[in-house]
Parts: structure tokens; C-alpha cells; sequence
């Protein structure tokens, strides 16, 4: 195989392999150092070190790509900087999951030795993570990858912390969050999943201590009745006013608790009396801090009841329940069991149900750094939303915000920067430990996962040093692409944390996709057992075509849905452009970048092609400032199967087998410098065989990768060219359909008539019938505004023309008399469409001029086709 030759067939294996190391032994993808040139940065969202990647990391890194590699061919000074996060929660019940299957814990290792061990595990799943990049083609500059964990975040994370304190905005203290009994540890409330499960109201009886009758309340949590402190009803119930200030005994526990009154009772709800528990529930411990009421903690942190639960301490929280349901129906103060659906917390990482809990945590105060990032949203240095439905989702995730818990109680993450004195119990916060830590104990909890991840688009720039050259440089970054699911979690820390830190928003842009789902719509997961591994794809069909597929899947903020079948028609479009290129490699053979010029006298299908490459090349570059890579995709592929395989390259033809030398020159010229800028076009979203392509023309550069992405060229716009091949190929398709009717081969000659209603058409076509001649193949061809209908023929309304192919052995007059009335509907609806337009106000007055002035030109085309059908039907009518 020559240098300029493709091998026969497809094989996304072969053009892949290597490739990626190719591109980094020559530090392709690190920035230009050009400090002429304008930067533009995206971070990775880093993906978590518990385990390998999934599609929809696929589709996530691929739109980063496509944009970064756009940005780098056009001449930016580009950064993508790789990293991962160390997922406190998530990566820590990984390893205790695999420690318990050796029958160890993480109490056996101990503190220390535990970490040492999630490290092993992290360099296990990065280098996974990393060789997944790679075989998807992801244009990392390797060199400065980060980790929540290094010791550059870790400053920033400390420093972070310091200051929100400092600042009063974070504090400590006891409240009720949510507890996960498995993983033992706080969790904020987006890291709780609410699922409907089947439930009861258990309706519990309580009797007044002076004998004189009993007050009735539900619940779901029967258990939590262990630490009841009271009961409350609404001070303006009349029902139940003479009771507001009596004693009630606690069933099984047999002591006196107060009746209350208090505003937070419904009294249309249930009876109108409810039992007041403020250790285990977030309202009642609001009621109980109204009410000076003592809190009564009953469980321990892995869910089982406590000391303070009497006969039921040891039992897990789901078995104590069951056991008081039955004693309470024992002492006859079960009055019912109403079963029923209702919305159950689940922790978002181990699965388990939440336990709302009293608990000392960490939190940080929300008001202010929200009403900050509210603030900034009305400015010019607002973070734009593609598509900007979401910053609605932003603004009002802000404005109904809690305080954040941040303290988490495991071994994995950043510890918290807090030291209590042994003996005086003094709280000592700072970057460093104190002199005499010998005297201080730090304290064991860890910082939420997200809190360090908040940080990430500038503590990966080098902050706190603001003087490094990357944060000076490349931060604010320019775009984030993320999921609308990680909005709350993610999005909206890193917003709000920049502005307090940096005075800067974080990102200029956020491109908002969507989440792949299967083919019936369904999310992708393990219970259902529909997840697909995009590495699979890639070996079946390659890294290109599933990148094609994800970036053409769907429009920003939209779910997709994965199909083989779109795979499978990813892959031919593919194929498609591997063996038009090997006709253009094959048909240029030893040409050199210097025998090729566009310089000279081109046919009309020439200028045509260079005038739909020159539109695409707009068109493309605006929907890709848009991030509406479907669209450009679609245009992309339009041009390349339709315009330019299956028309240009046939017509080609014509030239590239004639004798003249000197069109077959500008053919070749045309042809290499079409597929050279389609070949850049689609870089960005299929690498791999654009790279493998372009490396076999003649052109000049080392790679693809730093290649000029192409420019309009707007004197290359030819609207005479393109309005004349319009009619061609109209004429040409008419041609073939009518072939297909009738069962006509294109082997067998046929008489062809052309009659022209516009000189300029007519004399377009004749200028060029030799297109028609070889695609039409007649046997005689006429073209002239002189003709007459002739009787027996079938004819087609063409823009400025109607064709006649005469073919009296085959017509049927009432068959062809009822296609023509189809085609007159279709012409009607047409007319009526535009008109439709045209007679709307808005539009005219709204719409740019020369779309106004397209659509005006339209009516007419429709109008002359209306009325040209309409007399070819009344023709054929006199001949029944």
C-alpha cells in the first residue's frame, strides 16, 4: 500500500491502534504557549475513582473534546486539564465492601493502614479511567492532571475552610441530618434519594395521666416513639384546648410527657395531635427548641436502638419496630394499621434507608454565598446556561438553599482542619496543626466530597497562588459540560465558591446534556441490567462512530436514547467517507500539494460543491458556538453523503474519464481540497479516521490535531451555480423516479424532452446536458421553450421547466393523471404553508429581509408548480 492509498475496506481497529500515542509522544494536546493567542480552558468533571467509566462519561468527555478540539484547530490557546475525584462515600464503601468479602474491616486495619488501602484502590480504577480516555481519542494534557486529594487541593480545601470560618459562614452544631446507618455518616439532603415504598400509619392510643381518657396520633416510625418528649396540637384547636398543658404517659416507656400547643400541627391532618420526638425529626426538633424540650436519642449510628430504648436496645431499627407494633397491641394501645404507599429517603450511595439524626456536624451557612451567586446572575459576568432553561433550575435551587452539612464520619477525604484541646476542650481552626499537638486531637471527621470538588475550577489552576502563570491564564475556565442531575450538587457549589474566593464566576459557559437512557427509554442501570460499556462499542464499531453517535444524539439539555441501530448507522456514514476518500486518493495519485490549485476555469459542478462546502463551513461553526451539535452533525452529514459523495463525486465522473487535462486538474484540485476541509470539519468529533485520512493527502502540517479548522470563503458562495445544480439534480431525480414507475432501467435509452418556461434555465441546461446525458442516459434529448406536451408521456414540474418522457408503450393515462394529483396536494400544501407565513404579521415584520425575500421567492416556485400540474392534468383529461 502506497502513502496515499487506503486499504480496501473499513476497519476501525486498524486506523485506531496507535494513534493516541502517536498524538501524545508529540505533546499534541498541551497548550500552544502562543501567548498571542486567545486561551480557552475546560477542567474535566472529574469522574470518581470507585470503578470504571460509563456511556454517559462517554458522552460527557466527547462534547468536551469536540469543543476543545474545535477551539485548538482554530487557533486558541487550548487547555484541558485531566483529573479525578477521590469520592469520599462512594470509594470508601468500595473498599469496605471488598474488605468485608476477606472478612475484615476497616476497625481490623485501622485509620492509617485503611487509607493506605484506598490509595491502592485508586491507582487500580485511575489507570482504568485513564486507558479509557485514550481508547475514546480525549485530547488531555496529561501533564497537569490533578486529584481531589493531592497536595495543591488539599492547601486550597484547608484554606477554603479557614476562611468560611473565619467569615462566620461555617459553624458547628448539633441538628438533625440525615444519617446513613451503613456507610455511618452524615449526608447532605441531594445525597438522599426519595423512593416509593410500601408503608403504614400505625395508630397509637396515648392515655392523659389523670385517668380522664386518651389522645390519639399516627405515625410511620412507631420505633421513634421511644424518644418522644411530647405531644402537640394546634393552640387554636377547640377540640383539644383543655388538654394544652396536661400530662400524657408514653406507652411502654410509662413516663409523663407534656401536651403542647404549637402552630406546626395541622389540624385537618389525622386527628390533629402529633407526637413530638426532636431527637429523630427535623420538625420536631424546631418544635422542640421552641419548647425547651429535651432530645432523646434512642439508636446508635449503624441504626440499632440504644440504651436509652430500654428492652428494645441492641435490636436493629426495622426489627424494634415489629416487636413494639406487637406490644402495643398487647397493651391494647394499637388502635390500627393503615397500609400505605409513601416517599422514603435512601442514601444516593449505599442504598440504605435514611435515618433522620440528631447529630453534631459541621455545617457551612447558605444565605449569604447564595444571595451572592443570586446577585451575579443579573450581571454581565453571569454563567451562561446552555440551554438557559437550567438557570432557572440554578436560581431556584439558590433561593430555597438549607445550610450545607459538611462533616462526614469517614477515614477517606480531607480531615476536617479542627483540633480540640485534651483538657480544656478549646477548638483551635487553622491551615496548620497547633505547636504543641501533643496536647490536641484533630477532629476524625472528613470533608463532604463535594465541598474539595467545589473548588475544582480554580484550585486546579494553582489557587491560592494567584500568581501562577495556569490560574492567571486559563481561569475563569470557558466552558463546563455537565449533566442537569449534578446541577444542585455540583454546578451551584462551584459558582458560589468562586465568586467568594475569586471575585470571578467559574466558568463563562455550562452546556447542560441530558442522560442516556436504553432504547425503550428507560434509564440505564444495574437493576434493570440494561447498562451498556461504551468500551464494548468501541470494539465492535470504534471509537468514531460511537463519538459520532453521542455527539449527534440529541440537543443540549435532552435525554438520548442508545441504539445499535444508530450505531450501525454511525459506522456506515463512516464507511462512506473511507471509500470516497479512497476515490479521491485513487484518482490523484502522485499529485503534490503544489500541482494543486483552485486557481482557473471550473464546471459548474465545481462551484457548486465549493459554494455547499463554503455554506456548511458557516453554518457549522455557528451551531458549534451554539453547542448545538445534532444540528451540525445533521448539516455535516448532509453535505458530505448527499451533496458531496453521491452528487459531486459521481459527477466528477464526467471530468476525471474526459479528455481535457486541464478540468481534470481543477476536478482533482476540487475533489482533494472538499474532502481536506470535510476531513476538518469532523475532526473534532471523529479524530481517529479523519487523522488516518488526511494523513494520505497532500497537505502541510504534522497532524491533524493542530490543522487550520476551515474559514468561510465568501467569494467562493456562488448562488447561479447553486440555484442551476438545484434544477439538475431536480431534473435529474424526476428522471429516475419515473424510471422506477414505470420499470425503466437507466440502461435503456429513453427520449427525454425539456421544456424550458426561462431562458436562463434553458440555456443553463444546455450548457451542461452532458450531466444530463450521462445520468438520464437518453437516446434523444431535447431542450427548448418550443415544445409541445406530447399526448402519451409522463411528465414532472421542475423549477422554470416541466419534463416529458415520452413512453406510450408503457403510460396509463388515469394512473398518471392520479400521481399528478398527488403531486398537485403536495404543491397546494406547499402554497398554503408559505402564504400562511407571509400573511403573518410578525413574521414579516420580525424576520431578517432576506429570509422574508426566500420565502416570497418560494411562493412563486410553488405557485408556477401548482398551476403547471394543473394544466398537464387538463391535458391528459381531453386525451380519456
Amino acid at each position: 500500500m502506497t502513502k496515499k492509498e487506503l486499504s480496501t475496506k473499513y476497519q476501525p481497529q486498524e486506523v485506531e491502534a496507535g494513534r493516541y500515542e502517536e498524538w501524545l509522544q508529540k505533546d499534541l494536546f498541551k497548550p500552544s504557549g502562543n501567548k498571542e493567542a486567545k486561551p480557552y480552558s475546560i477542567v474535566i468533571p472529574p469522574p470518581n475513582v470507585t470503578g470504571k467509566l460509563h456511556l454517559g462519561h462517554a458522552w460527557d468527555t466527547a462534547l468536551q473534546d469536540i469543543i476543545i478540539r474545535q477551539k485548538r484547530m482554530q487557533g486558541y490557546d487550548t487547555l484541558w486539564l485531566p483529573g479525578m475525584d477521590h469520592a469520599g462515600i462512594a470509594t470508601q464503601a468500595k473498599v469496605e465492601e471488598k474488605l468485608r468479602e476477606q472478612g475484615r474491616t476497616r476497625y481490623d486495619l485501622g485509620r492509617e493502614k485503611f487509607v493506605e488501602e484506598v490509595w491502592s484502590w485508586k491507582e487500580e480504577y485511575a489507570g482504568h479511567i485513564r486507558e479509557q480516555w485514550a481508547t475514546l481519542g480525549l485530547s488531555l494534557d496529561y501533564s497537569r492532571e490533578r486529584f481531589t486529594l493531592d497536595d495543591g487541593l488539599s492547601d486550597a480545601v484547608r484554606k477554603v475552610f479557614v476562611k468560611l470560618y473565619e467569615k462566620e459562614l461555617i459553624y458547628r452544631g448539633e441538628y438533625i441530618i440525615n444519617w446513613d446507618p451503613q456507610a455511618k455518616t452524615a449526608l447532605s439532603d441531594i445525597e438522599v434519594i426519595h423512593k416509593d415504598i410500601e408503608g403504614a400509619f400505625y395508630h397509637m392510643s396515648y392515655p392523659l395521666a389523670d385517668g380522664t381518657g386518651v389522645v390519639k396520633i399516627a405515625t410511620t416510625r412507631p420505633e421513634t416513639m421511644l424518644g418522644d418528649t411530647a405531644v402537640a396540637v394546634h393552640p387554636e384547636d377547640a377540640r383539644y384546648k383543655d388538654l394544652i398543658g396536661k400530662m400524657v404517659i408514653l406507652p411502654l416507656v410509662n413516663k409523663e410527657i407534656p401536651i403542647i400547643a404549637d402552630d406546626y400541627v395541622d389540624m385537618e391532618f389525622g386527628t390533629g395531635v402529633v407526637k413530638i420526638t426532636p431527637a429523630h425529626d427535623p420538625n420536631d426538633f424546631e418544635v422542640g427548641n421552641r419548647h425547651n424540650l429535651p432530645r432523646v436519642n434512642v439508636m446508635n449510628d449503624d441504626a440499632t436502638m440504644n440504651d436509652l430504648a430500654g428492652v428494645y436496645a441492641g435490636m436493629d431499627r426495622f426489627a424494634a419496630r415489629k416487636q413494639i407494633v406487637k406490644d402495643l397491641e398487647a397493651i391494647g394501645r394499637l388502635d390500627k394499621i393503615e397500609k400505605m404507599i409513601h416517599s422514603v429517603g435512601h442514601s444516593e450511595r449505599t442504598g440504605v434507608v435514611v435515618e433522620p439524626r440528631l447529630s453534631t456536624q459541621w455545617f457551612v451557612k447558605m444565605k449569604p454565598l447564595a444571595e451572592k451567586a443570586i446577585a451575579n446572575q443579573a450581571t454581565d459576568d453571569a454563567v451562561n446556561f446552555y440551554p438557559p432553561r437550567f438557570n432557572q433550575t440554578f436560581l431556584r435551587w439558590m433561593e430555597n438553599i438549607h445550610d450545607w452539612v459538611i462533616s462526614r464520619q469517614l477515614w477517606w477525604g480531607h480531615q476536617i482542619p479542627a483540633w480540640y484541646h485534651k483538657e480544656t476542650g478549646e477548638l483551635h481552626v487553622s491551615m496548620e496543626a497547633p505547636s504543641d499537638i501533643e496536647n490536641w486531637v484533630q477532629d476524625p471527621d472528613v470533608l463532604d466530597t463535594w465541598f474539595s470538588s467545589a473548588l475544582w475550577p480554580f484550585s486546579t489552576m494553582g489557587w491560592p497562588d494567584e500568581t501562577n502563570e495556569d490560574y492567571q491564564r486559563y481561569f475563569p475556565n470557558n466552558t463546563l459540560v455537565t449533566g442537569y442531575d449534578i446541577i444542585a450538587f455540583w454546578v451551584s457549589r462551584m459558582i458560589f465558591q468562586s465568586l467568594e474566593f475569586t471575585d470571578q464566576r467559574p466558568f463563562e459557559n455550562v452546556l447542560i446534556h441530558g442522560l442516556i437512557r436504553d432504547e425503550e427509554g428507560r434509564k440505564m442501570s444495574k437493576s434493570l441490567g440494561n447498562g451498556i460499556d461504551p468500551m464494548e462499542v468501541i470494539e465492535q464499531y470504534g471509537a468514531d462512530a460511537l463519538r459520532w453517535f453521542l455527539s449527534n444524539g440529541s440537543s443540549p439539555g435532552q435525554d438520548v436514547r442508545f441504539s445499535y441501530e444508530k450505531m450501525d448507522a454511525a459506522w456506515n456514514f463512516i464507511n462512506k467517507i473511507w471509500n470516497a476518500s479512497r476515490f479521491v486518493l485513487m484518482n490523484i495519485e502522485d499529485m503534490e500539494l503544489a500541482d494543486l490549485s483552485l486557481e482557473g476555469e471550473k464546471t459548474v459542478a465545481d462551484r457548486w460543491i465549493l459554494s455547499r462546502l463554503n455554506e456548511t463551513i458557516e453554518k457549522v461553526t455557528t451551531l458549534f458556538e451554539r453547542f448545538e451539535f445534532g444540528e451540525a452533525g445533521r448539516q455535516l452529514y448532509n453535505f458530505i453523503w448527499d451533496d458531496f459523495c453521491d452528487w459531486y463525486i459521481e459527477m466528477s465522473k464526467e471530468t476525471l474519464y474526459g479528455e481535457n487535462e486541464t478540468a481534470k486538474t481543477m476536478n482533482k484540485s476540487v475533489l482533494v481540497h472538499v474532502l481536506d476541509q470535510s476531513l476538518r470539519l469532523l475532526h473534532p468529533i471523529m479524530p481517529f479516521v479523519t487523522e488516518e485520512i488526511w494523513s494520505k493527502l497532500p497537505h502541510e502540517g504534522e497532524s491533524l490535531v493542530v490543522a487550520e479548522y476551515p474559514v468561510v470563503h465568501k467569494e467562493w458562495i456562488d448562488e447561479v451555480a447553486t440555484t442551476g445544480m438545484e434544477t439538475l439534480k431536480e431534473l435529474i431525480r424526476s428522471v429516475r423516479n419515473i424510471r422506477a414507475e414505470v420499470n425503466t432501467p437507466l440502461s435503456k435509452a429513453i427520449t427525454l424532452l425539456i421544456h424550458t418556461h426561462d431562458s436562463a434555465i434553458e440555456t443553463f441546461l444546455l450548457e451542461n446536458k452532458n450531466y444530463i446525458e450521462r445520468f438520464c442516459n437518453p437516446e434523444e434529448l431535447v431542450i427548448s421553450s418550443t415544445i409541445e406536451a406530447p399526448e402519451m408521456a409522463m411528465s414532472a414540474i421542475l423549477t422554470g421547466a416541466t419534463i416529458y418522457l415520452p413512453l406510450a408503450d408503457l403510460i396509463n393515462i388515469d394512473e398518471e393523471i392520479e400521481r399528478l394529483n398527488k403531486e398537485l396536494i403536495k404543491w397546494t400544501q406547499e402554497v398554503k404553508r408559505v402564504q400562511g407565513k407571509l400573511s403573518n404579521e410578525r413574521f414579516v415584520s420580525n424576520a431578517p429581509d432576506e429570509v422574508v425575500a426566500q420565502e416570497r421567492a418560494k411562493e412563486a416556485d410553488y405557485l408556477e408548480k401548482q398551476a403547471s400540474v394543473i394544466a398537464r392534468i387538463d391535458q391528459l383529461k381531453k386525451q380519456l
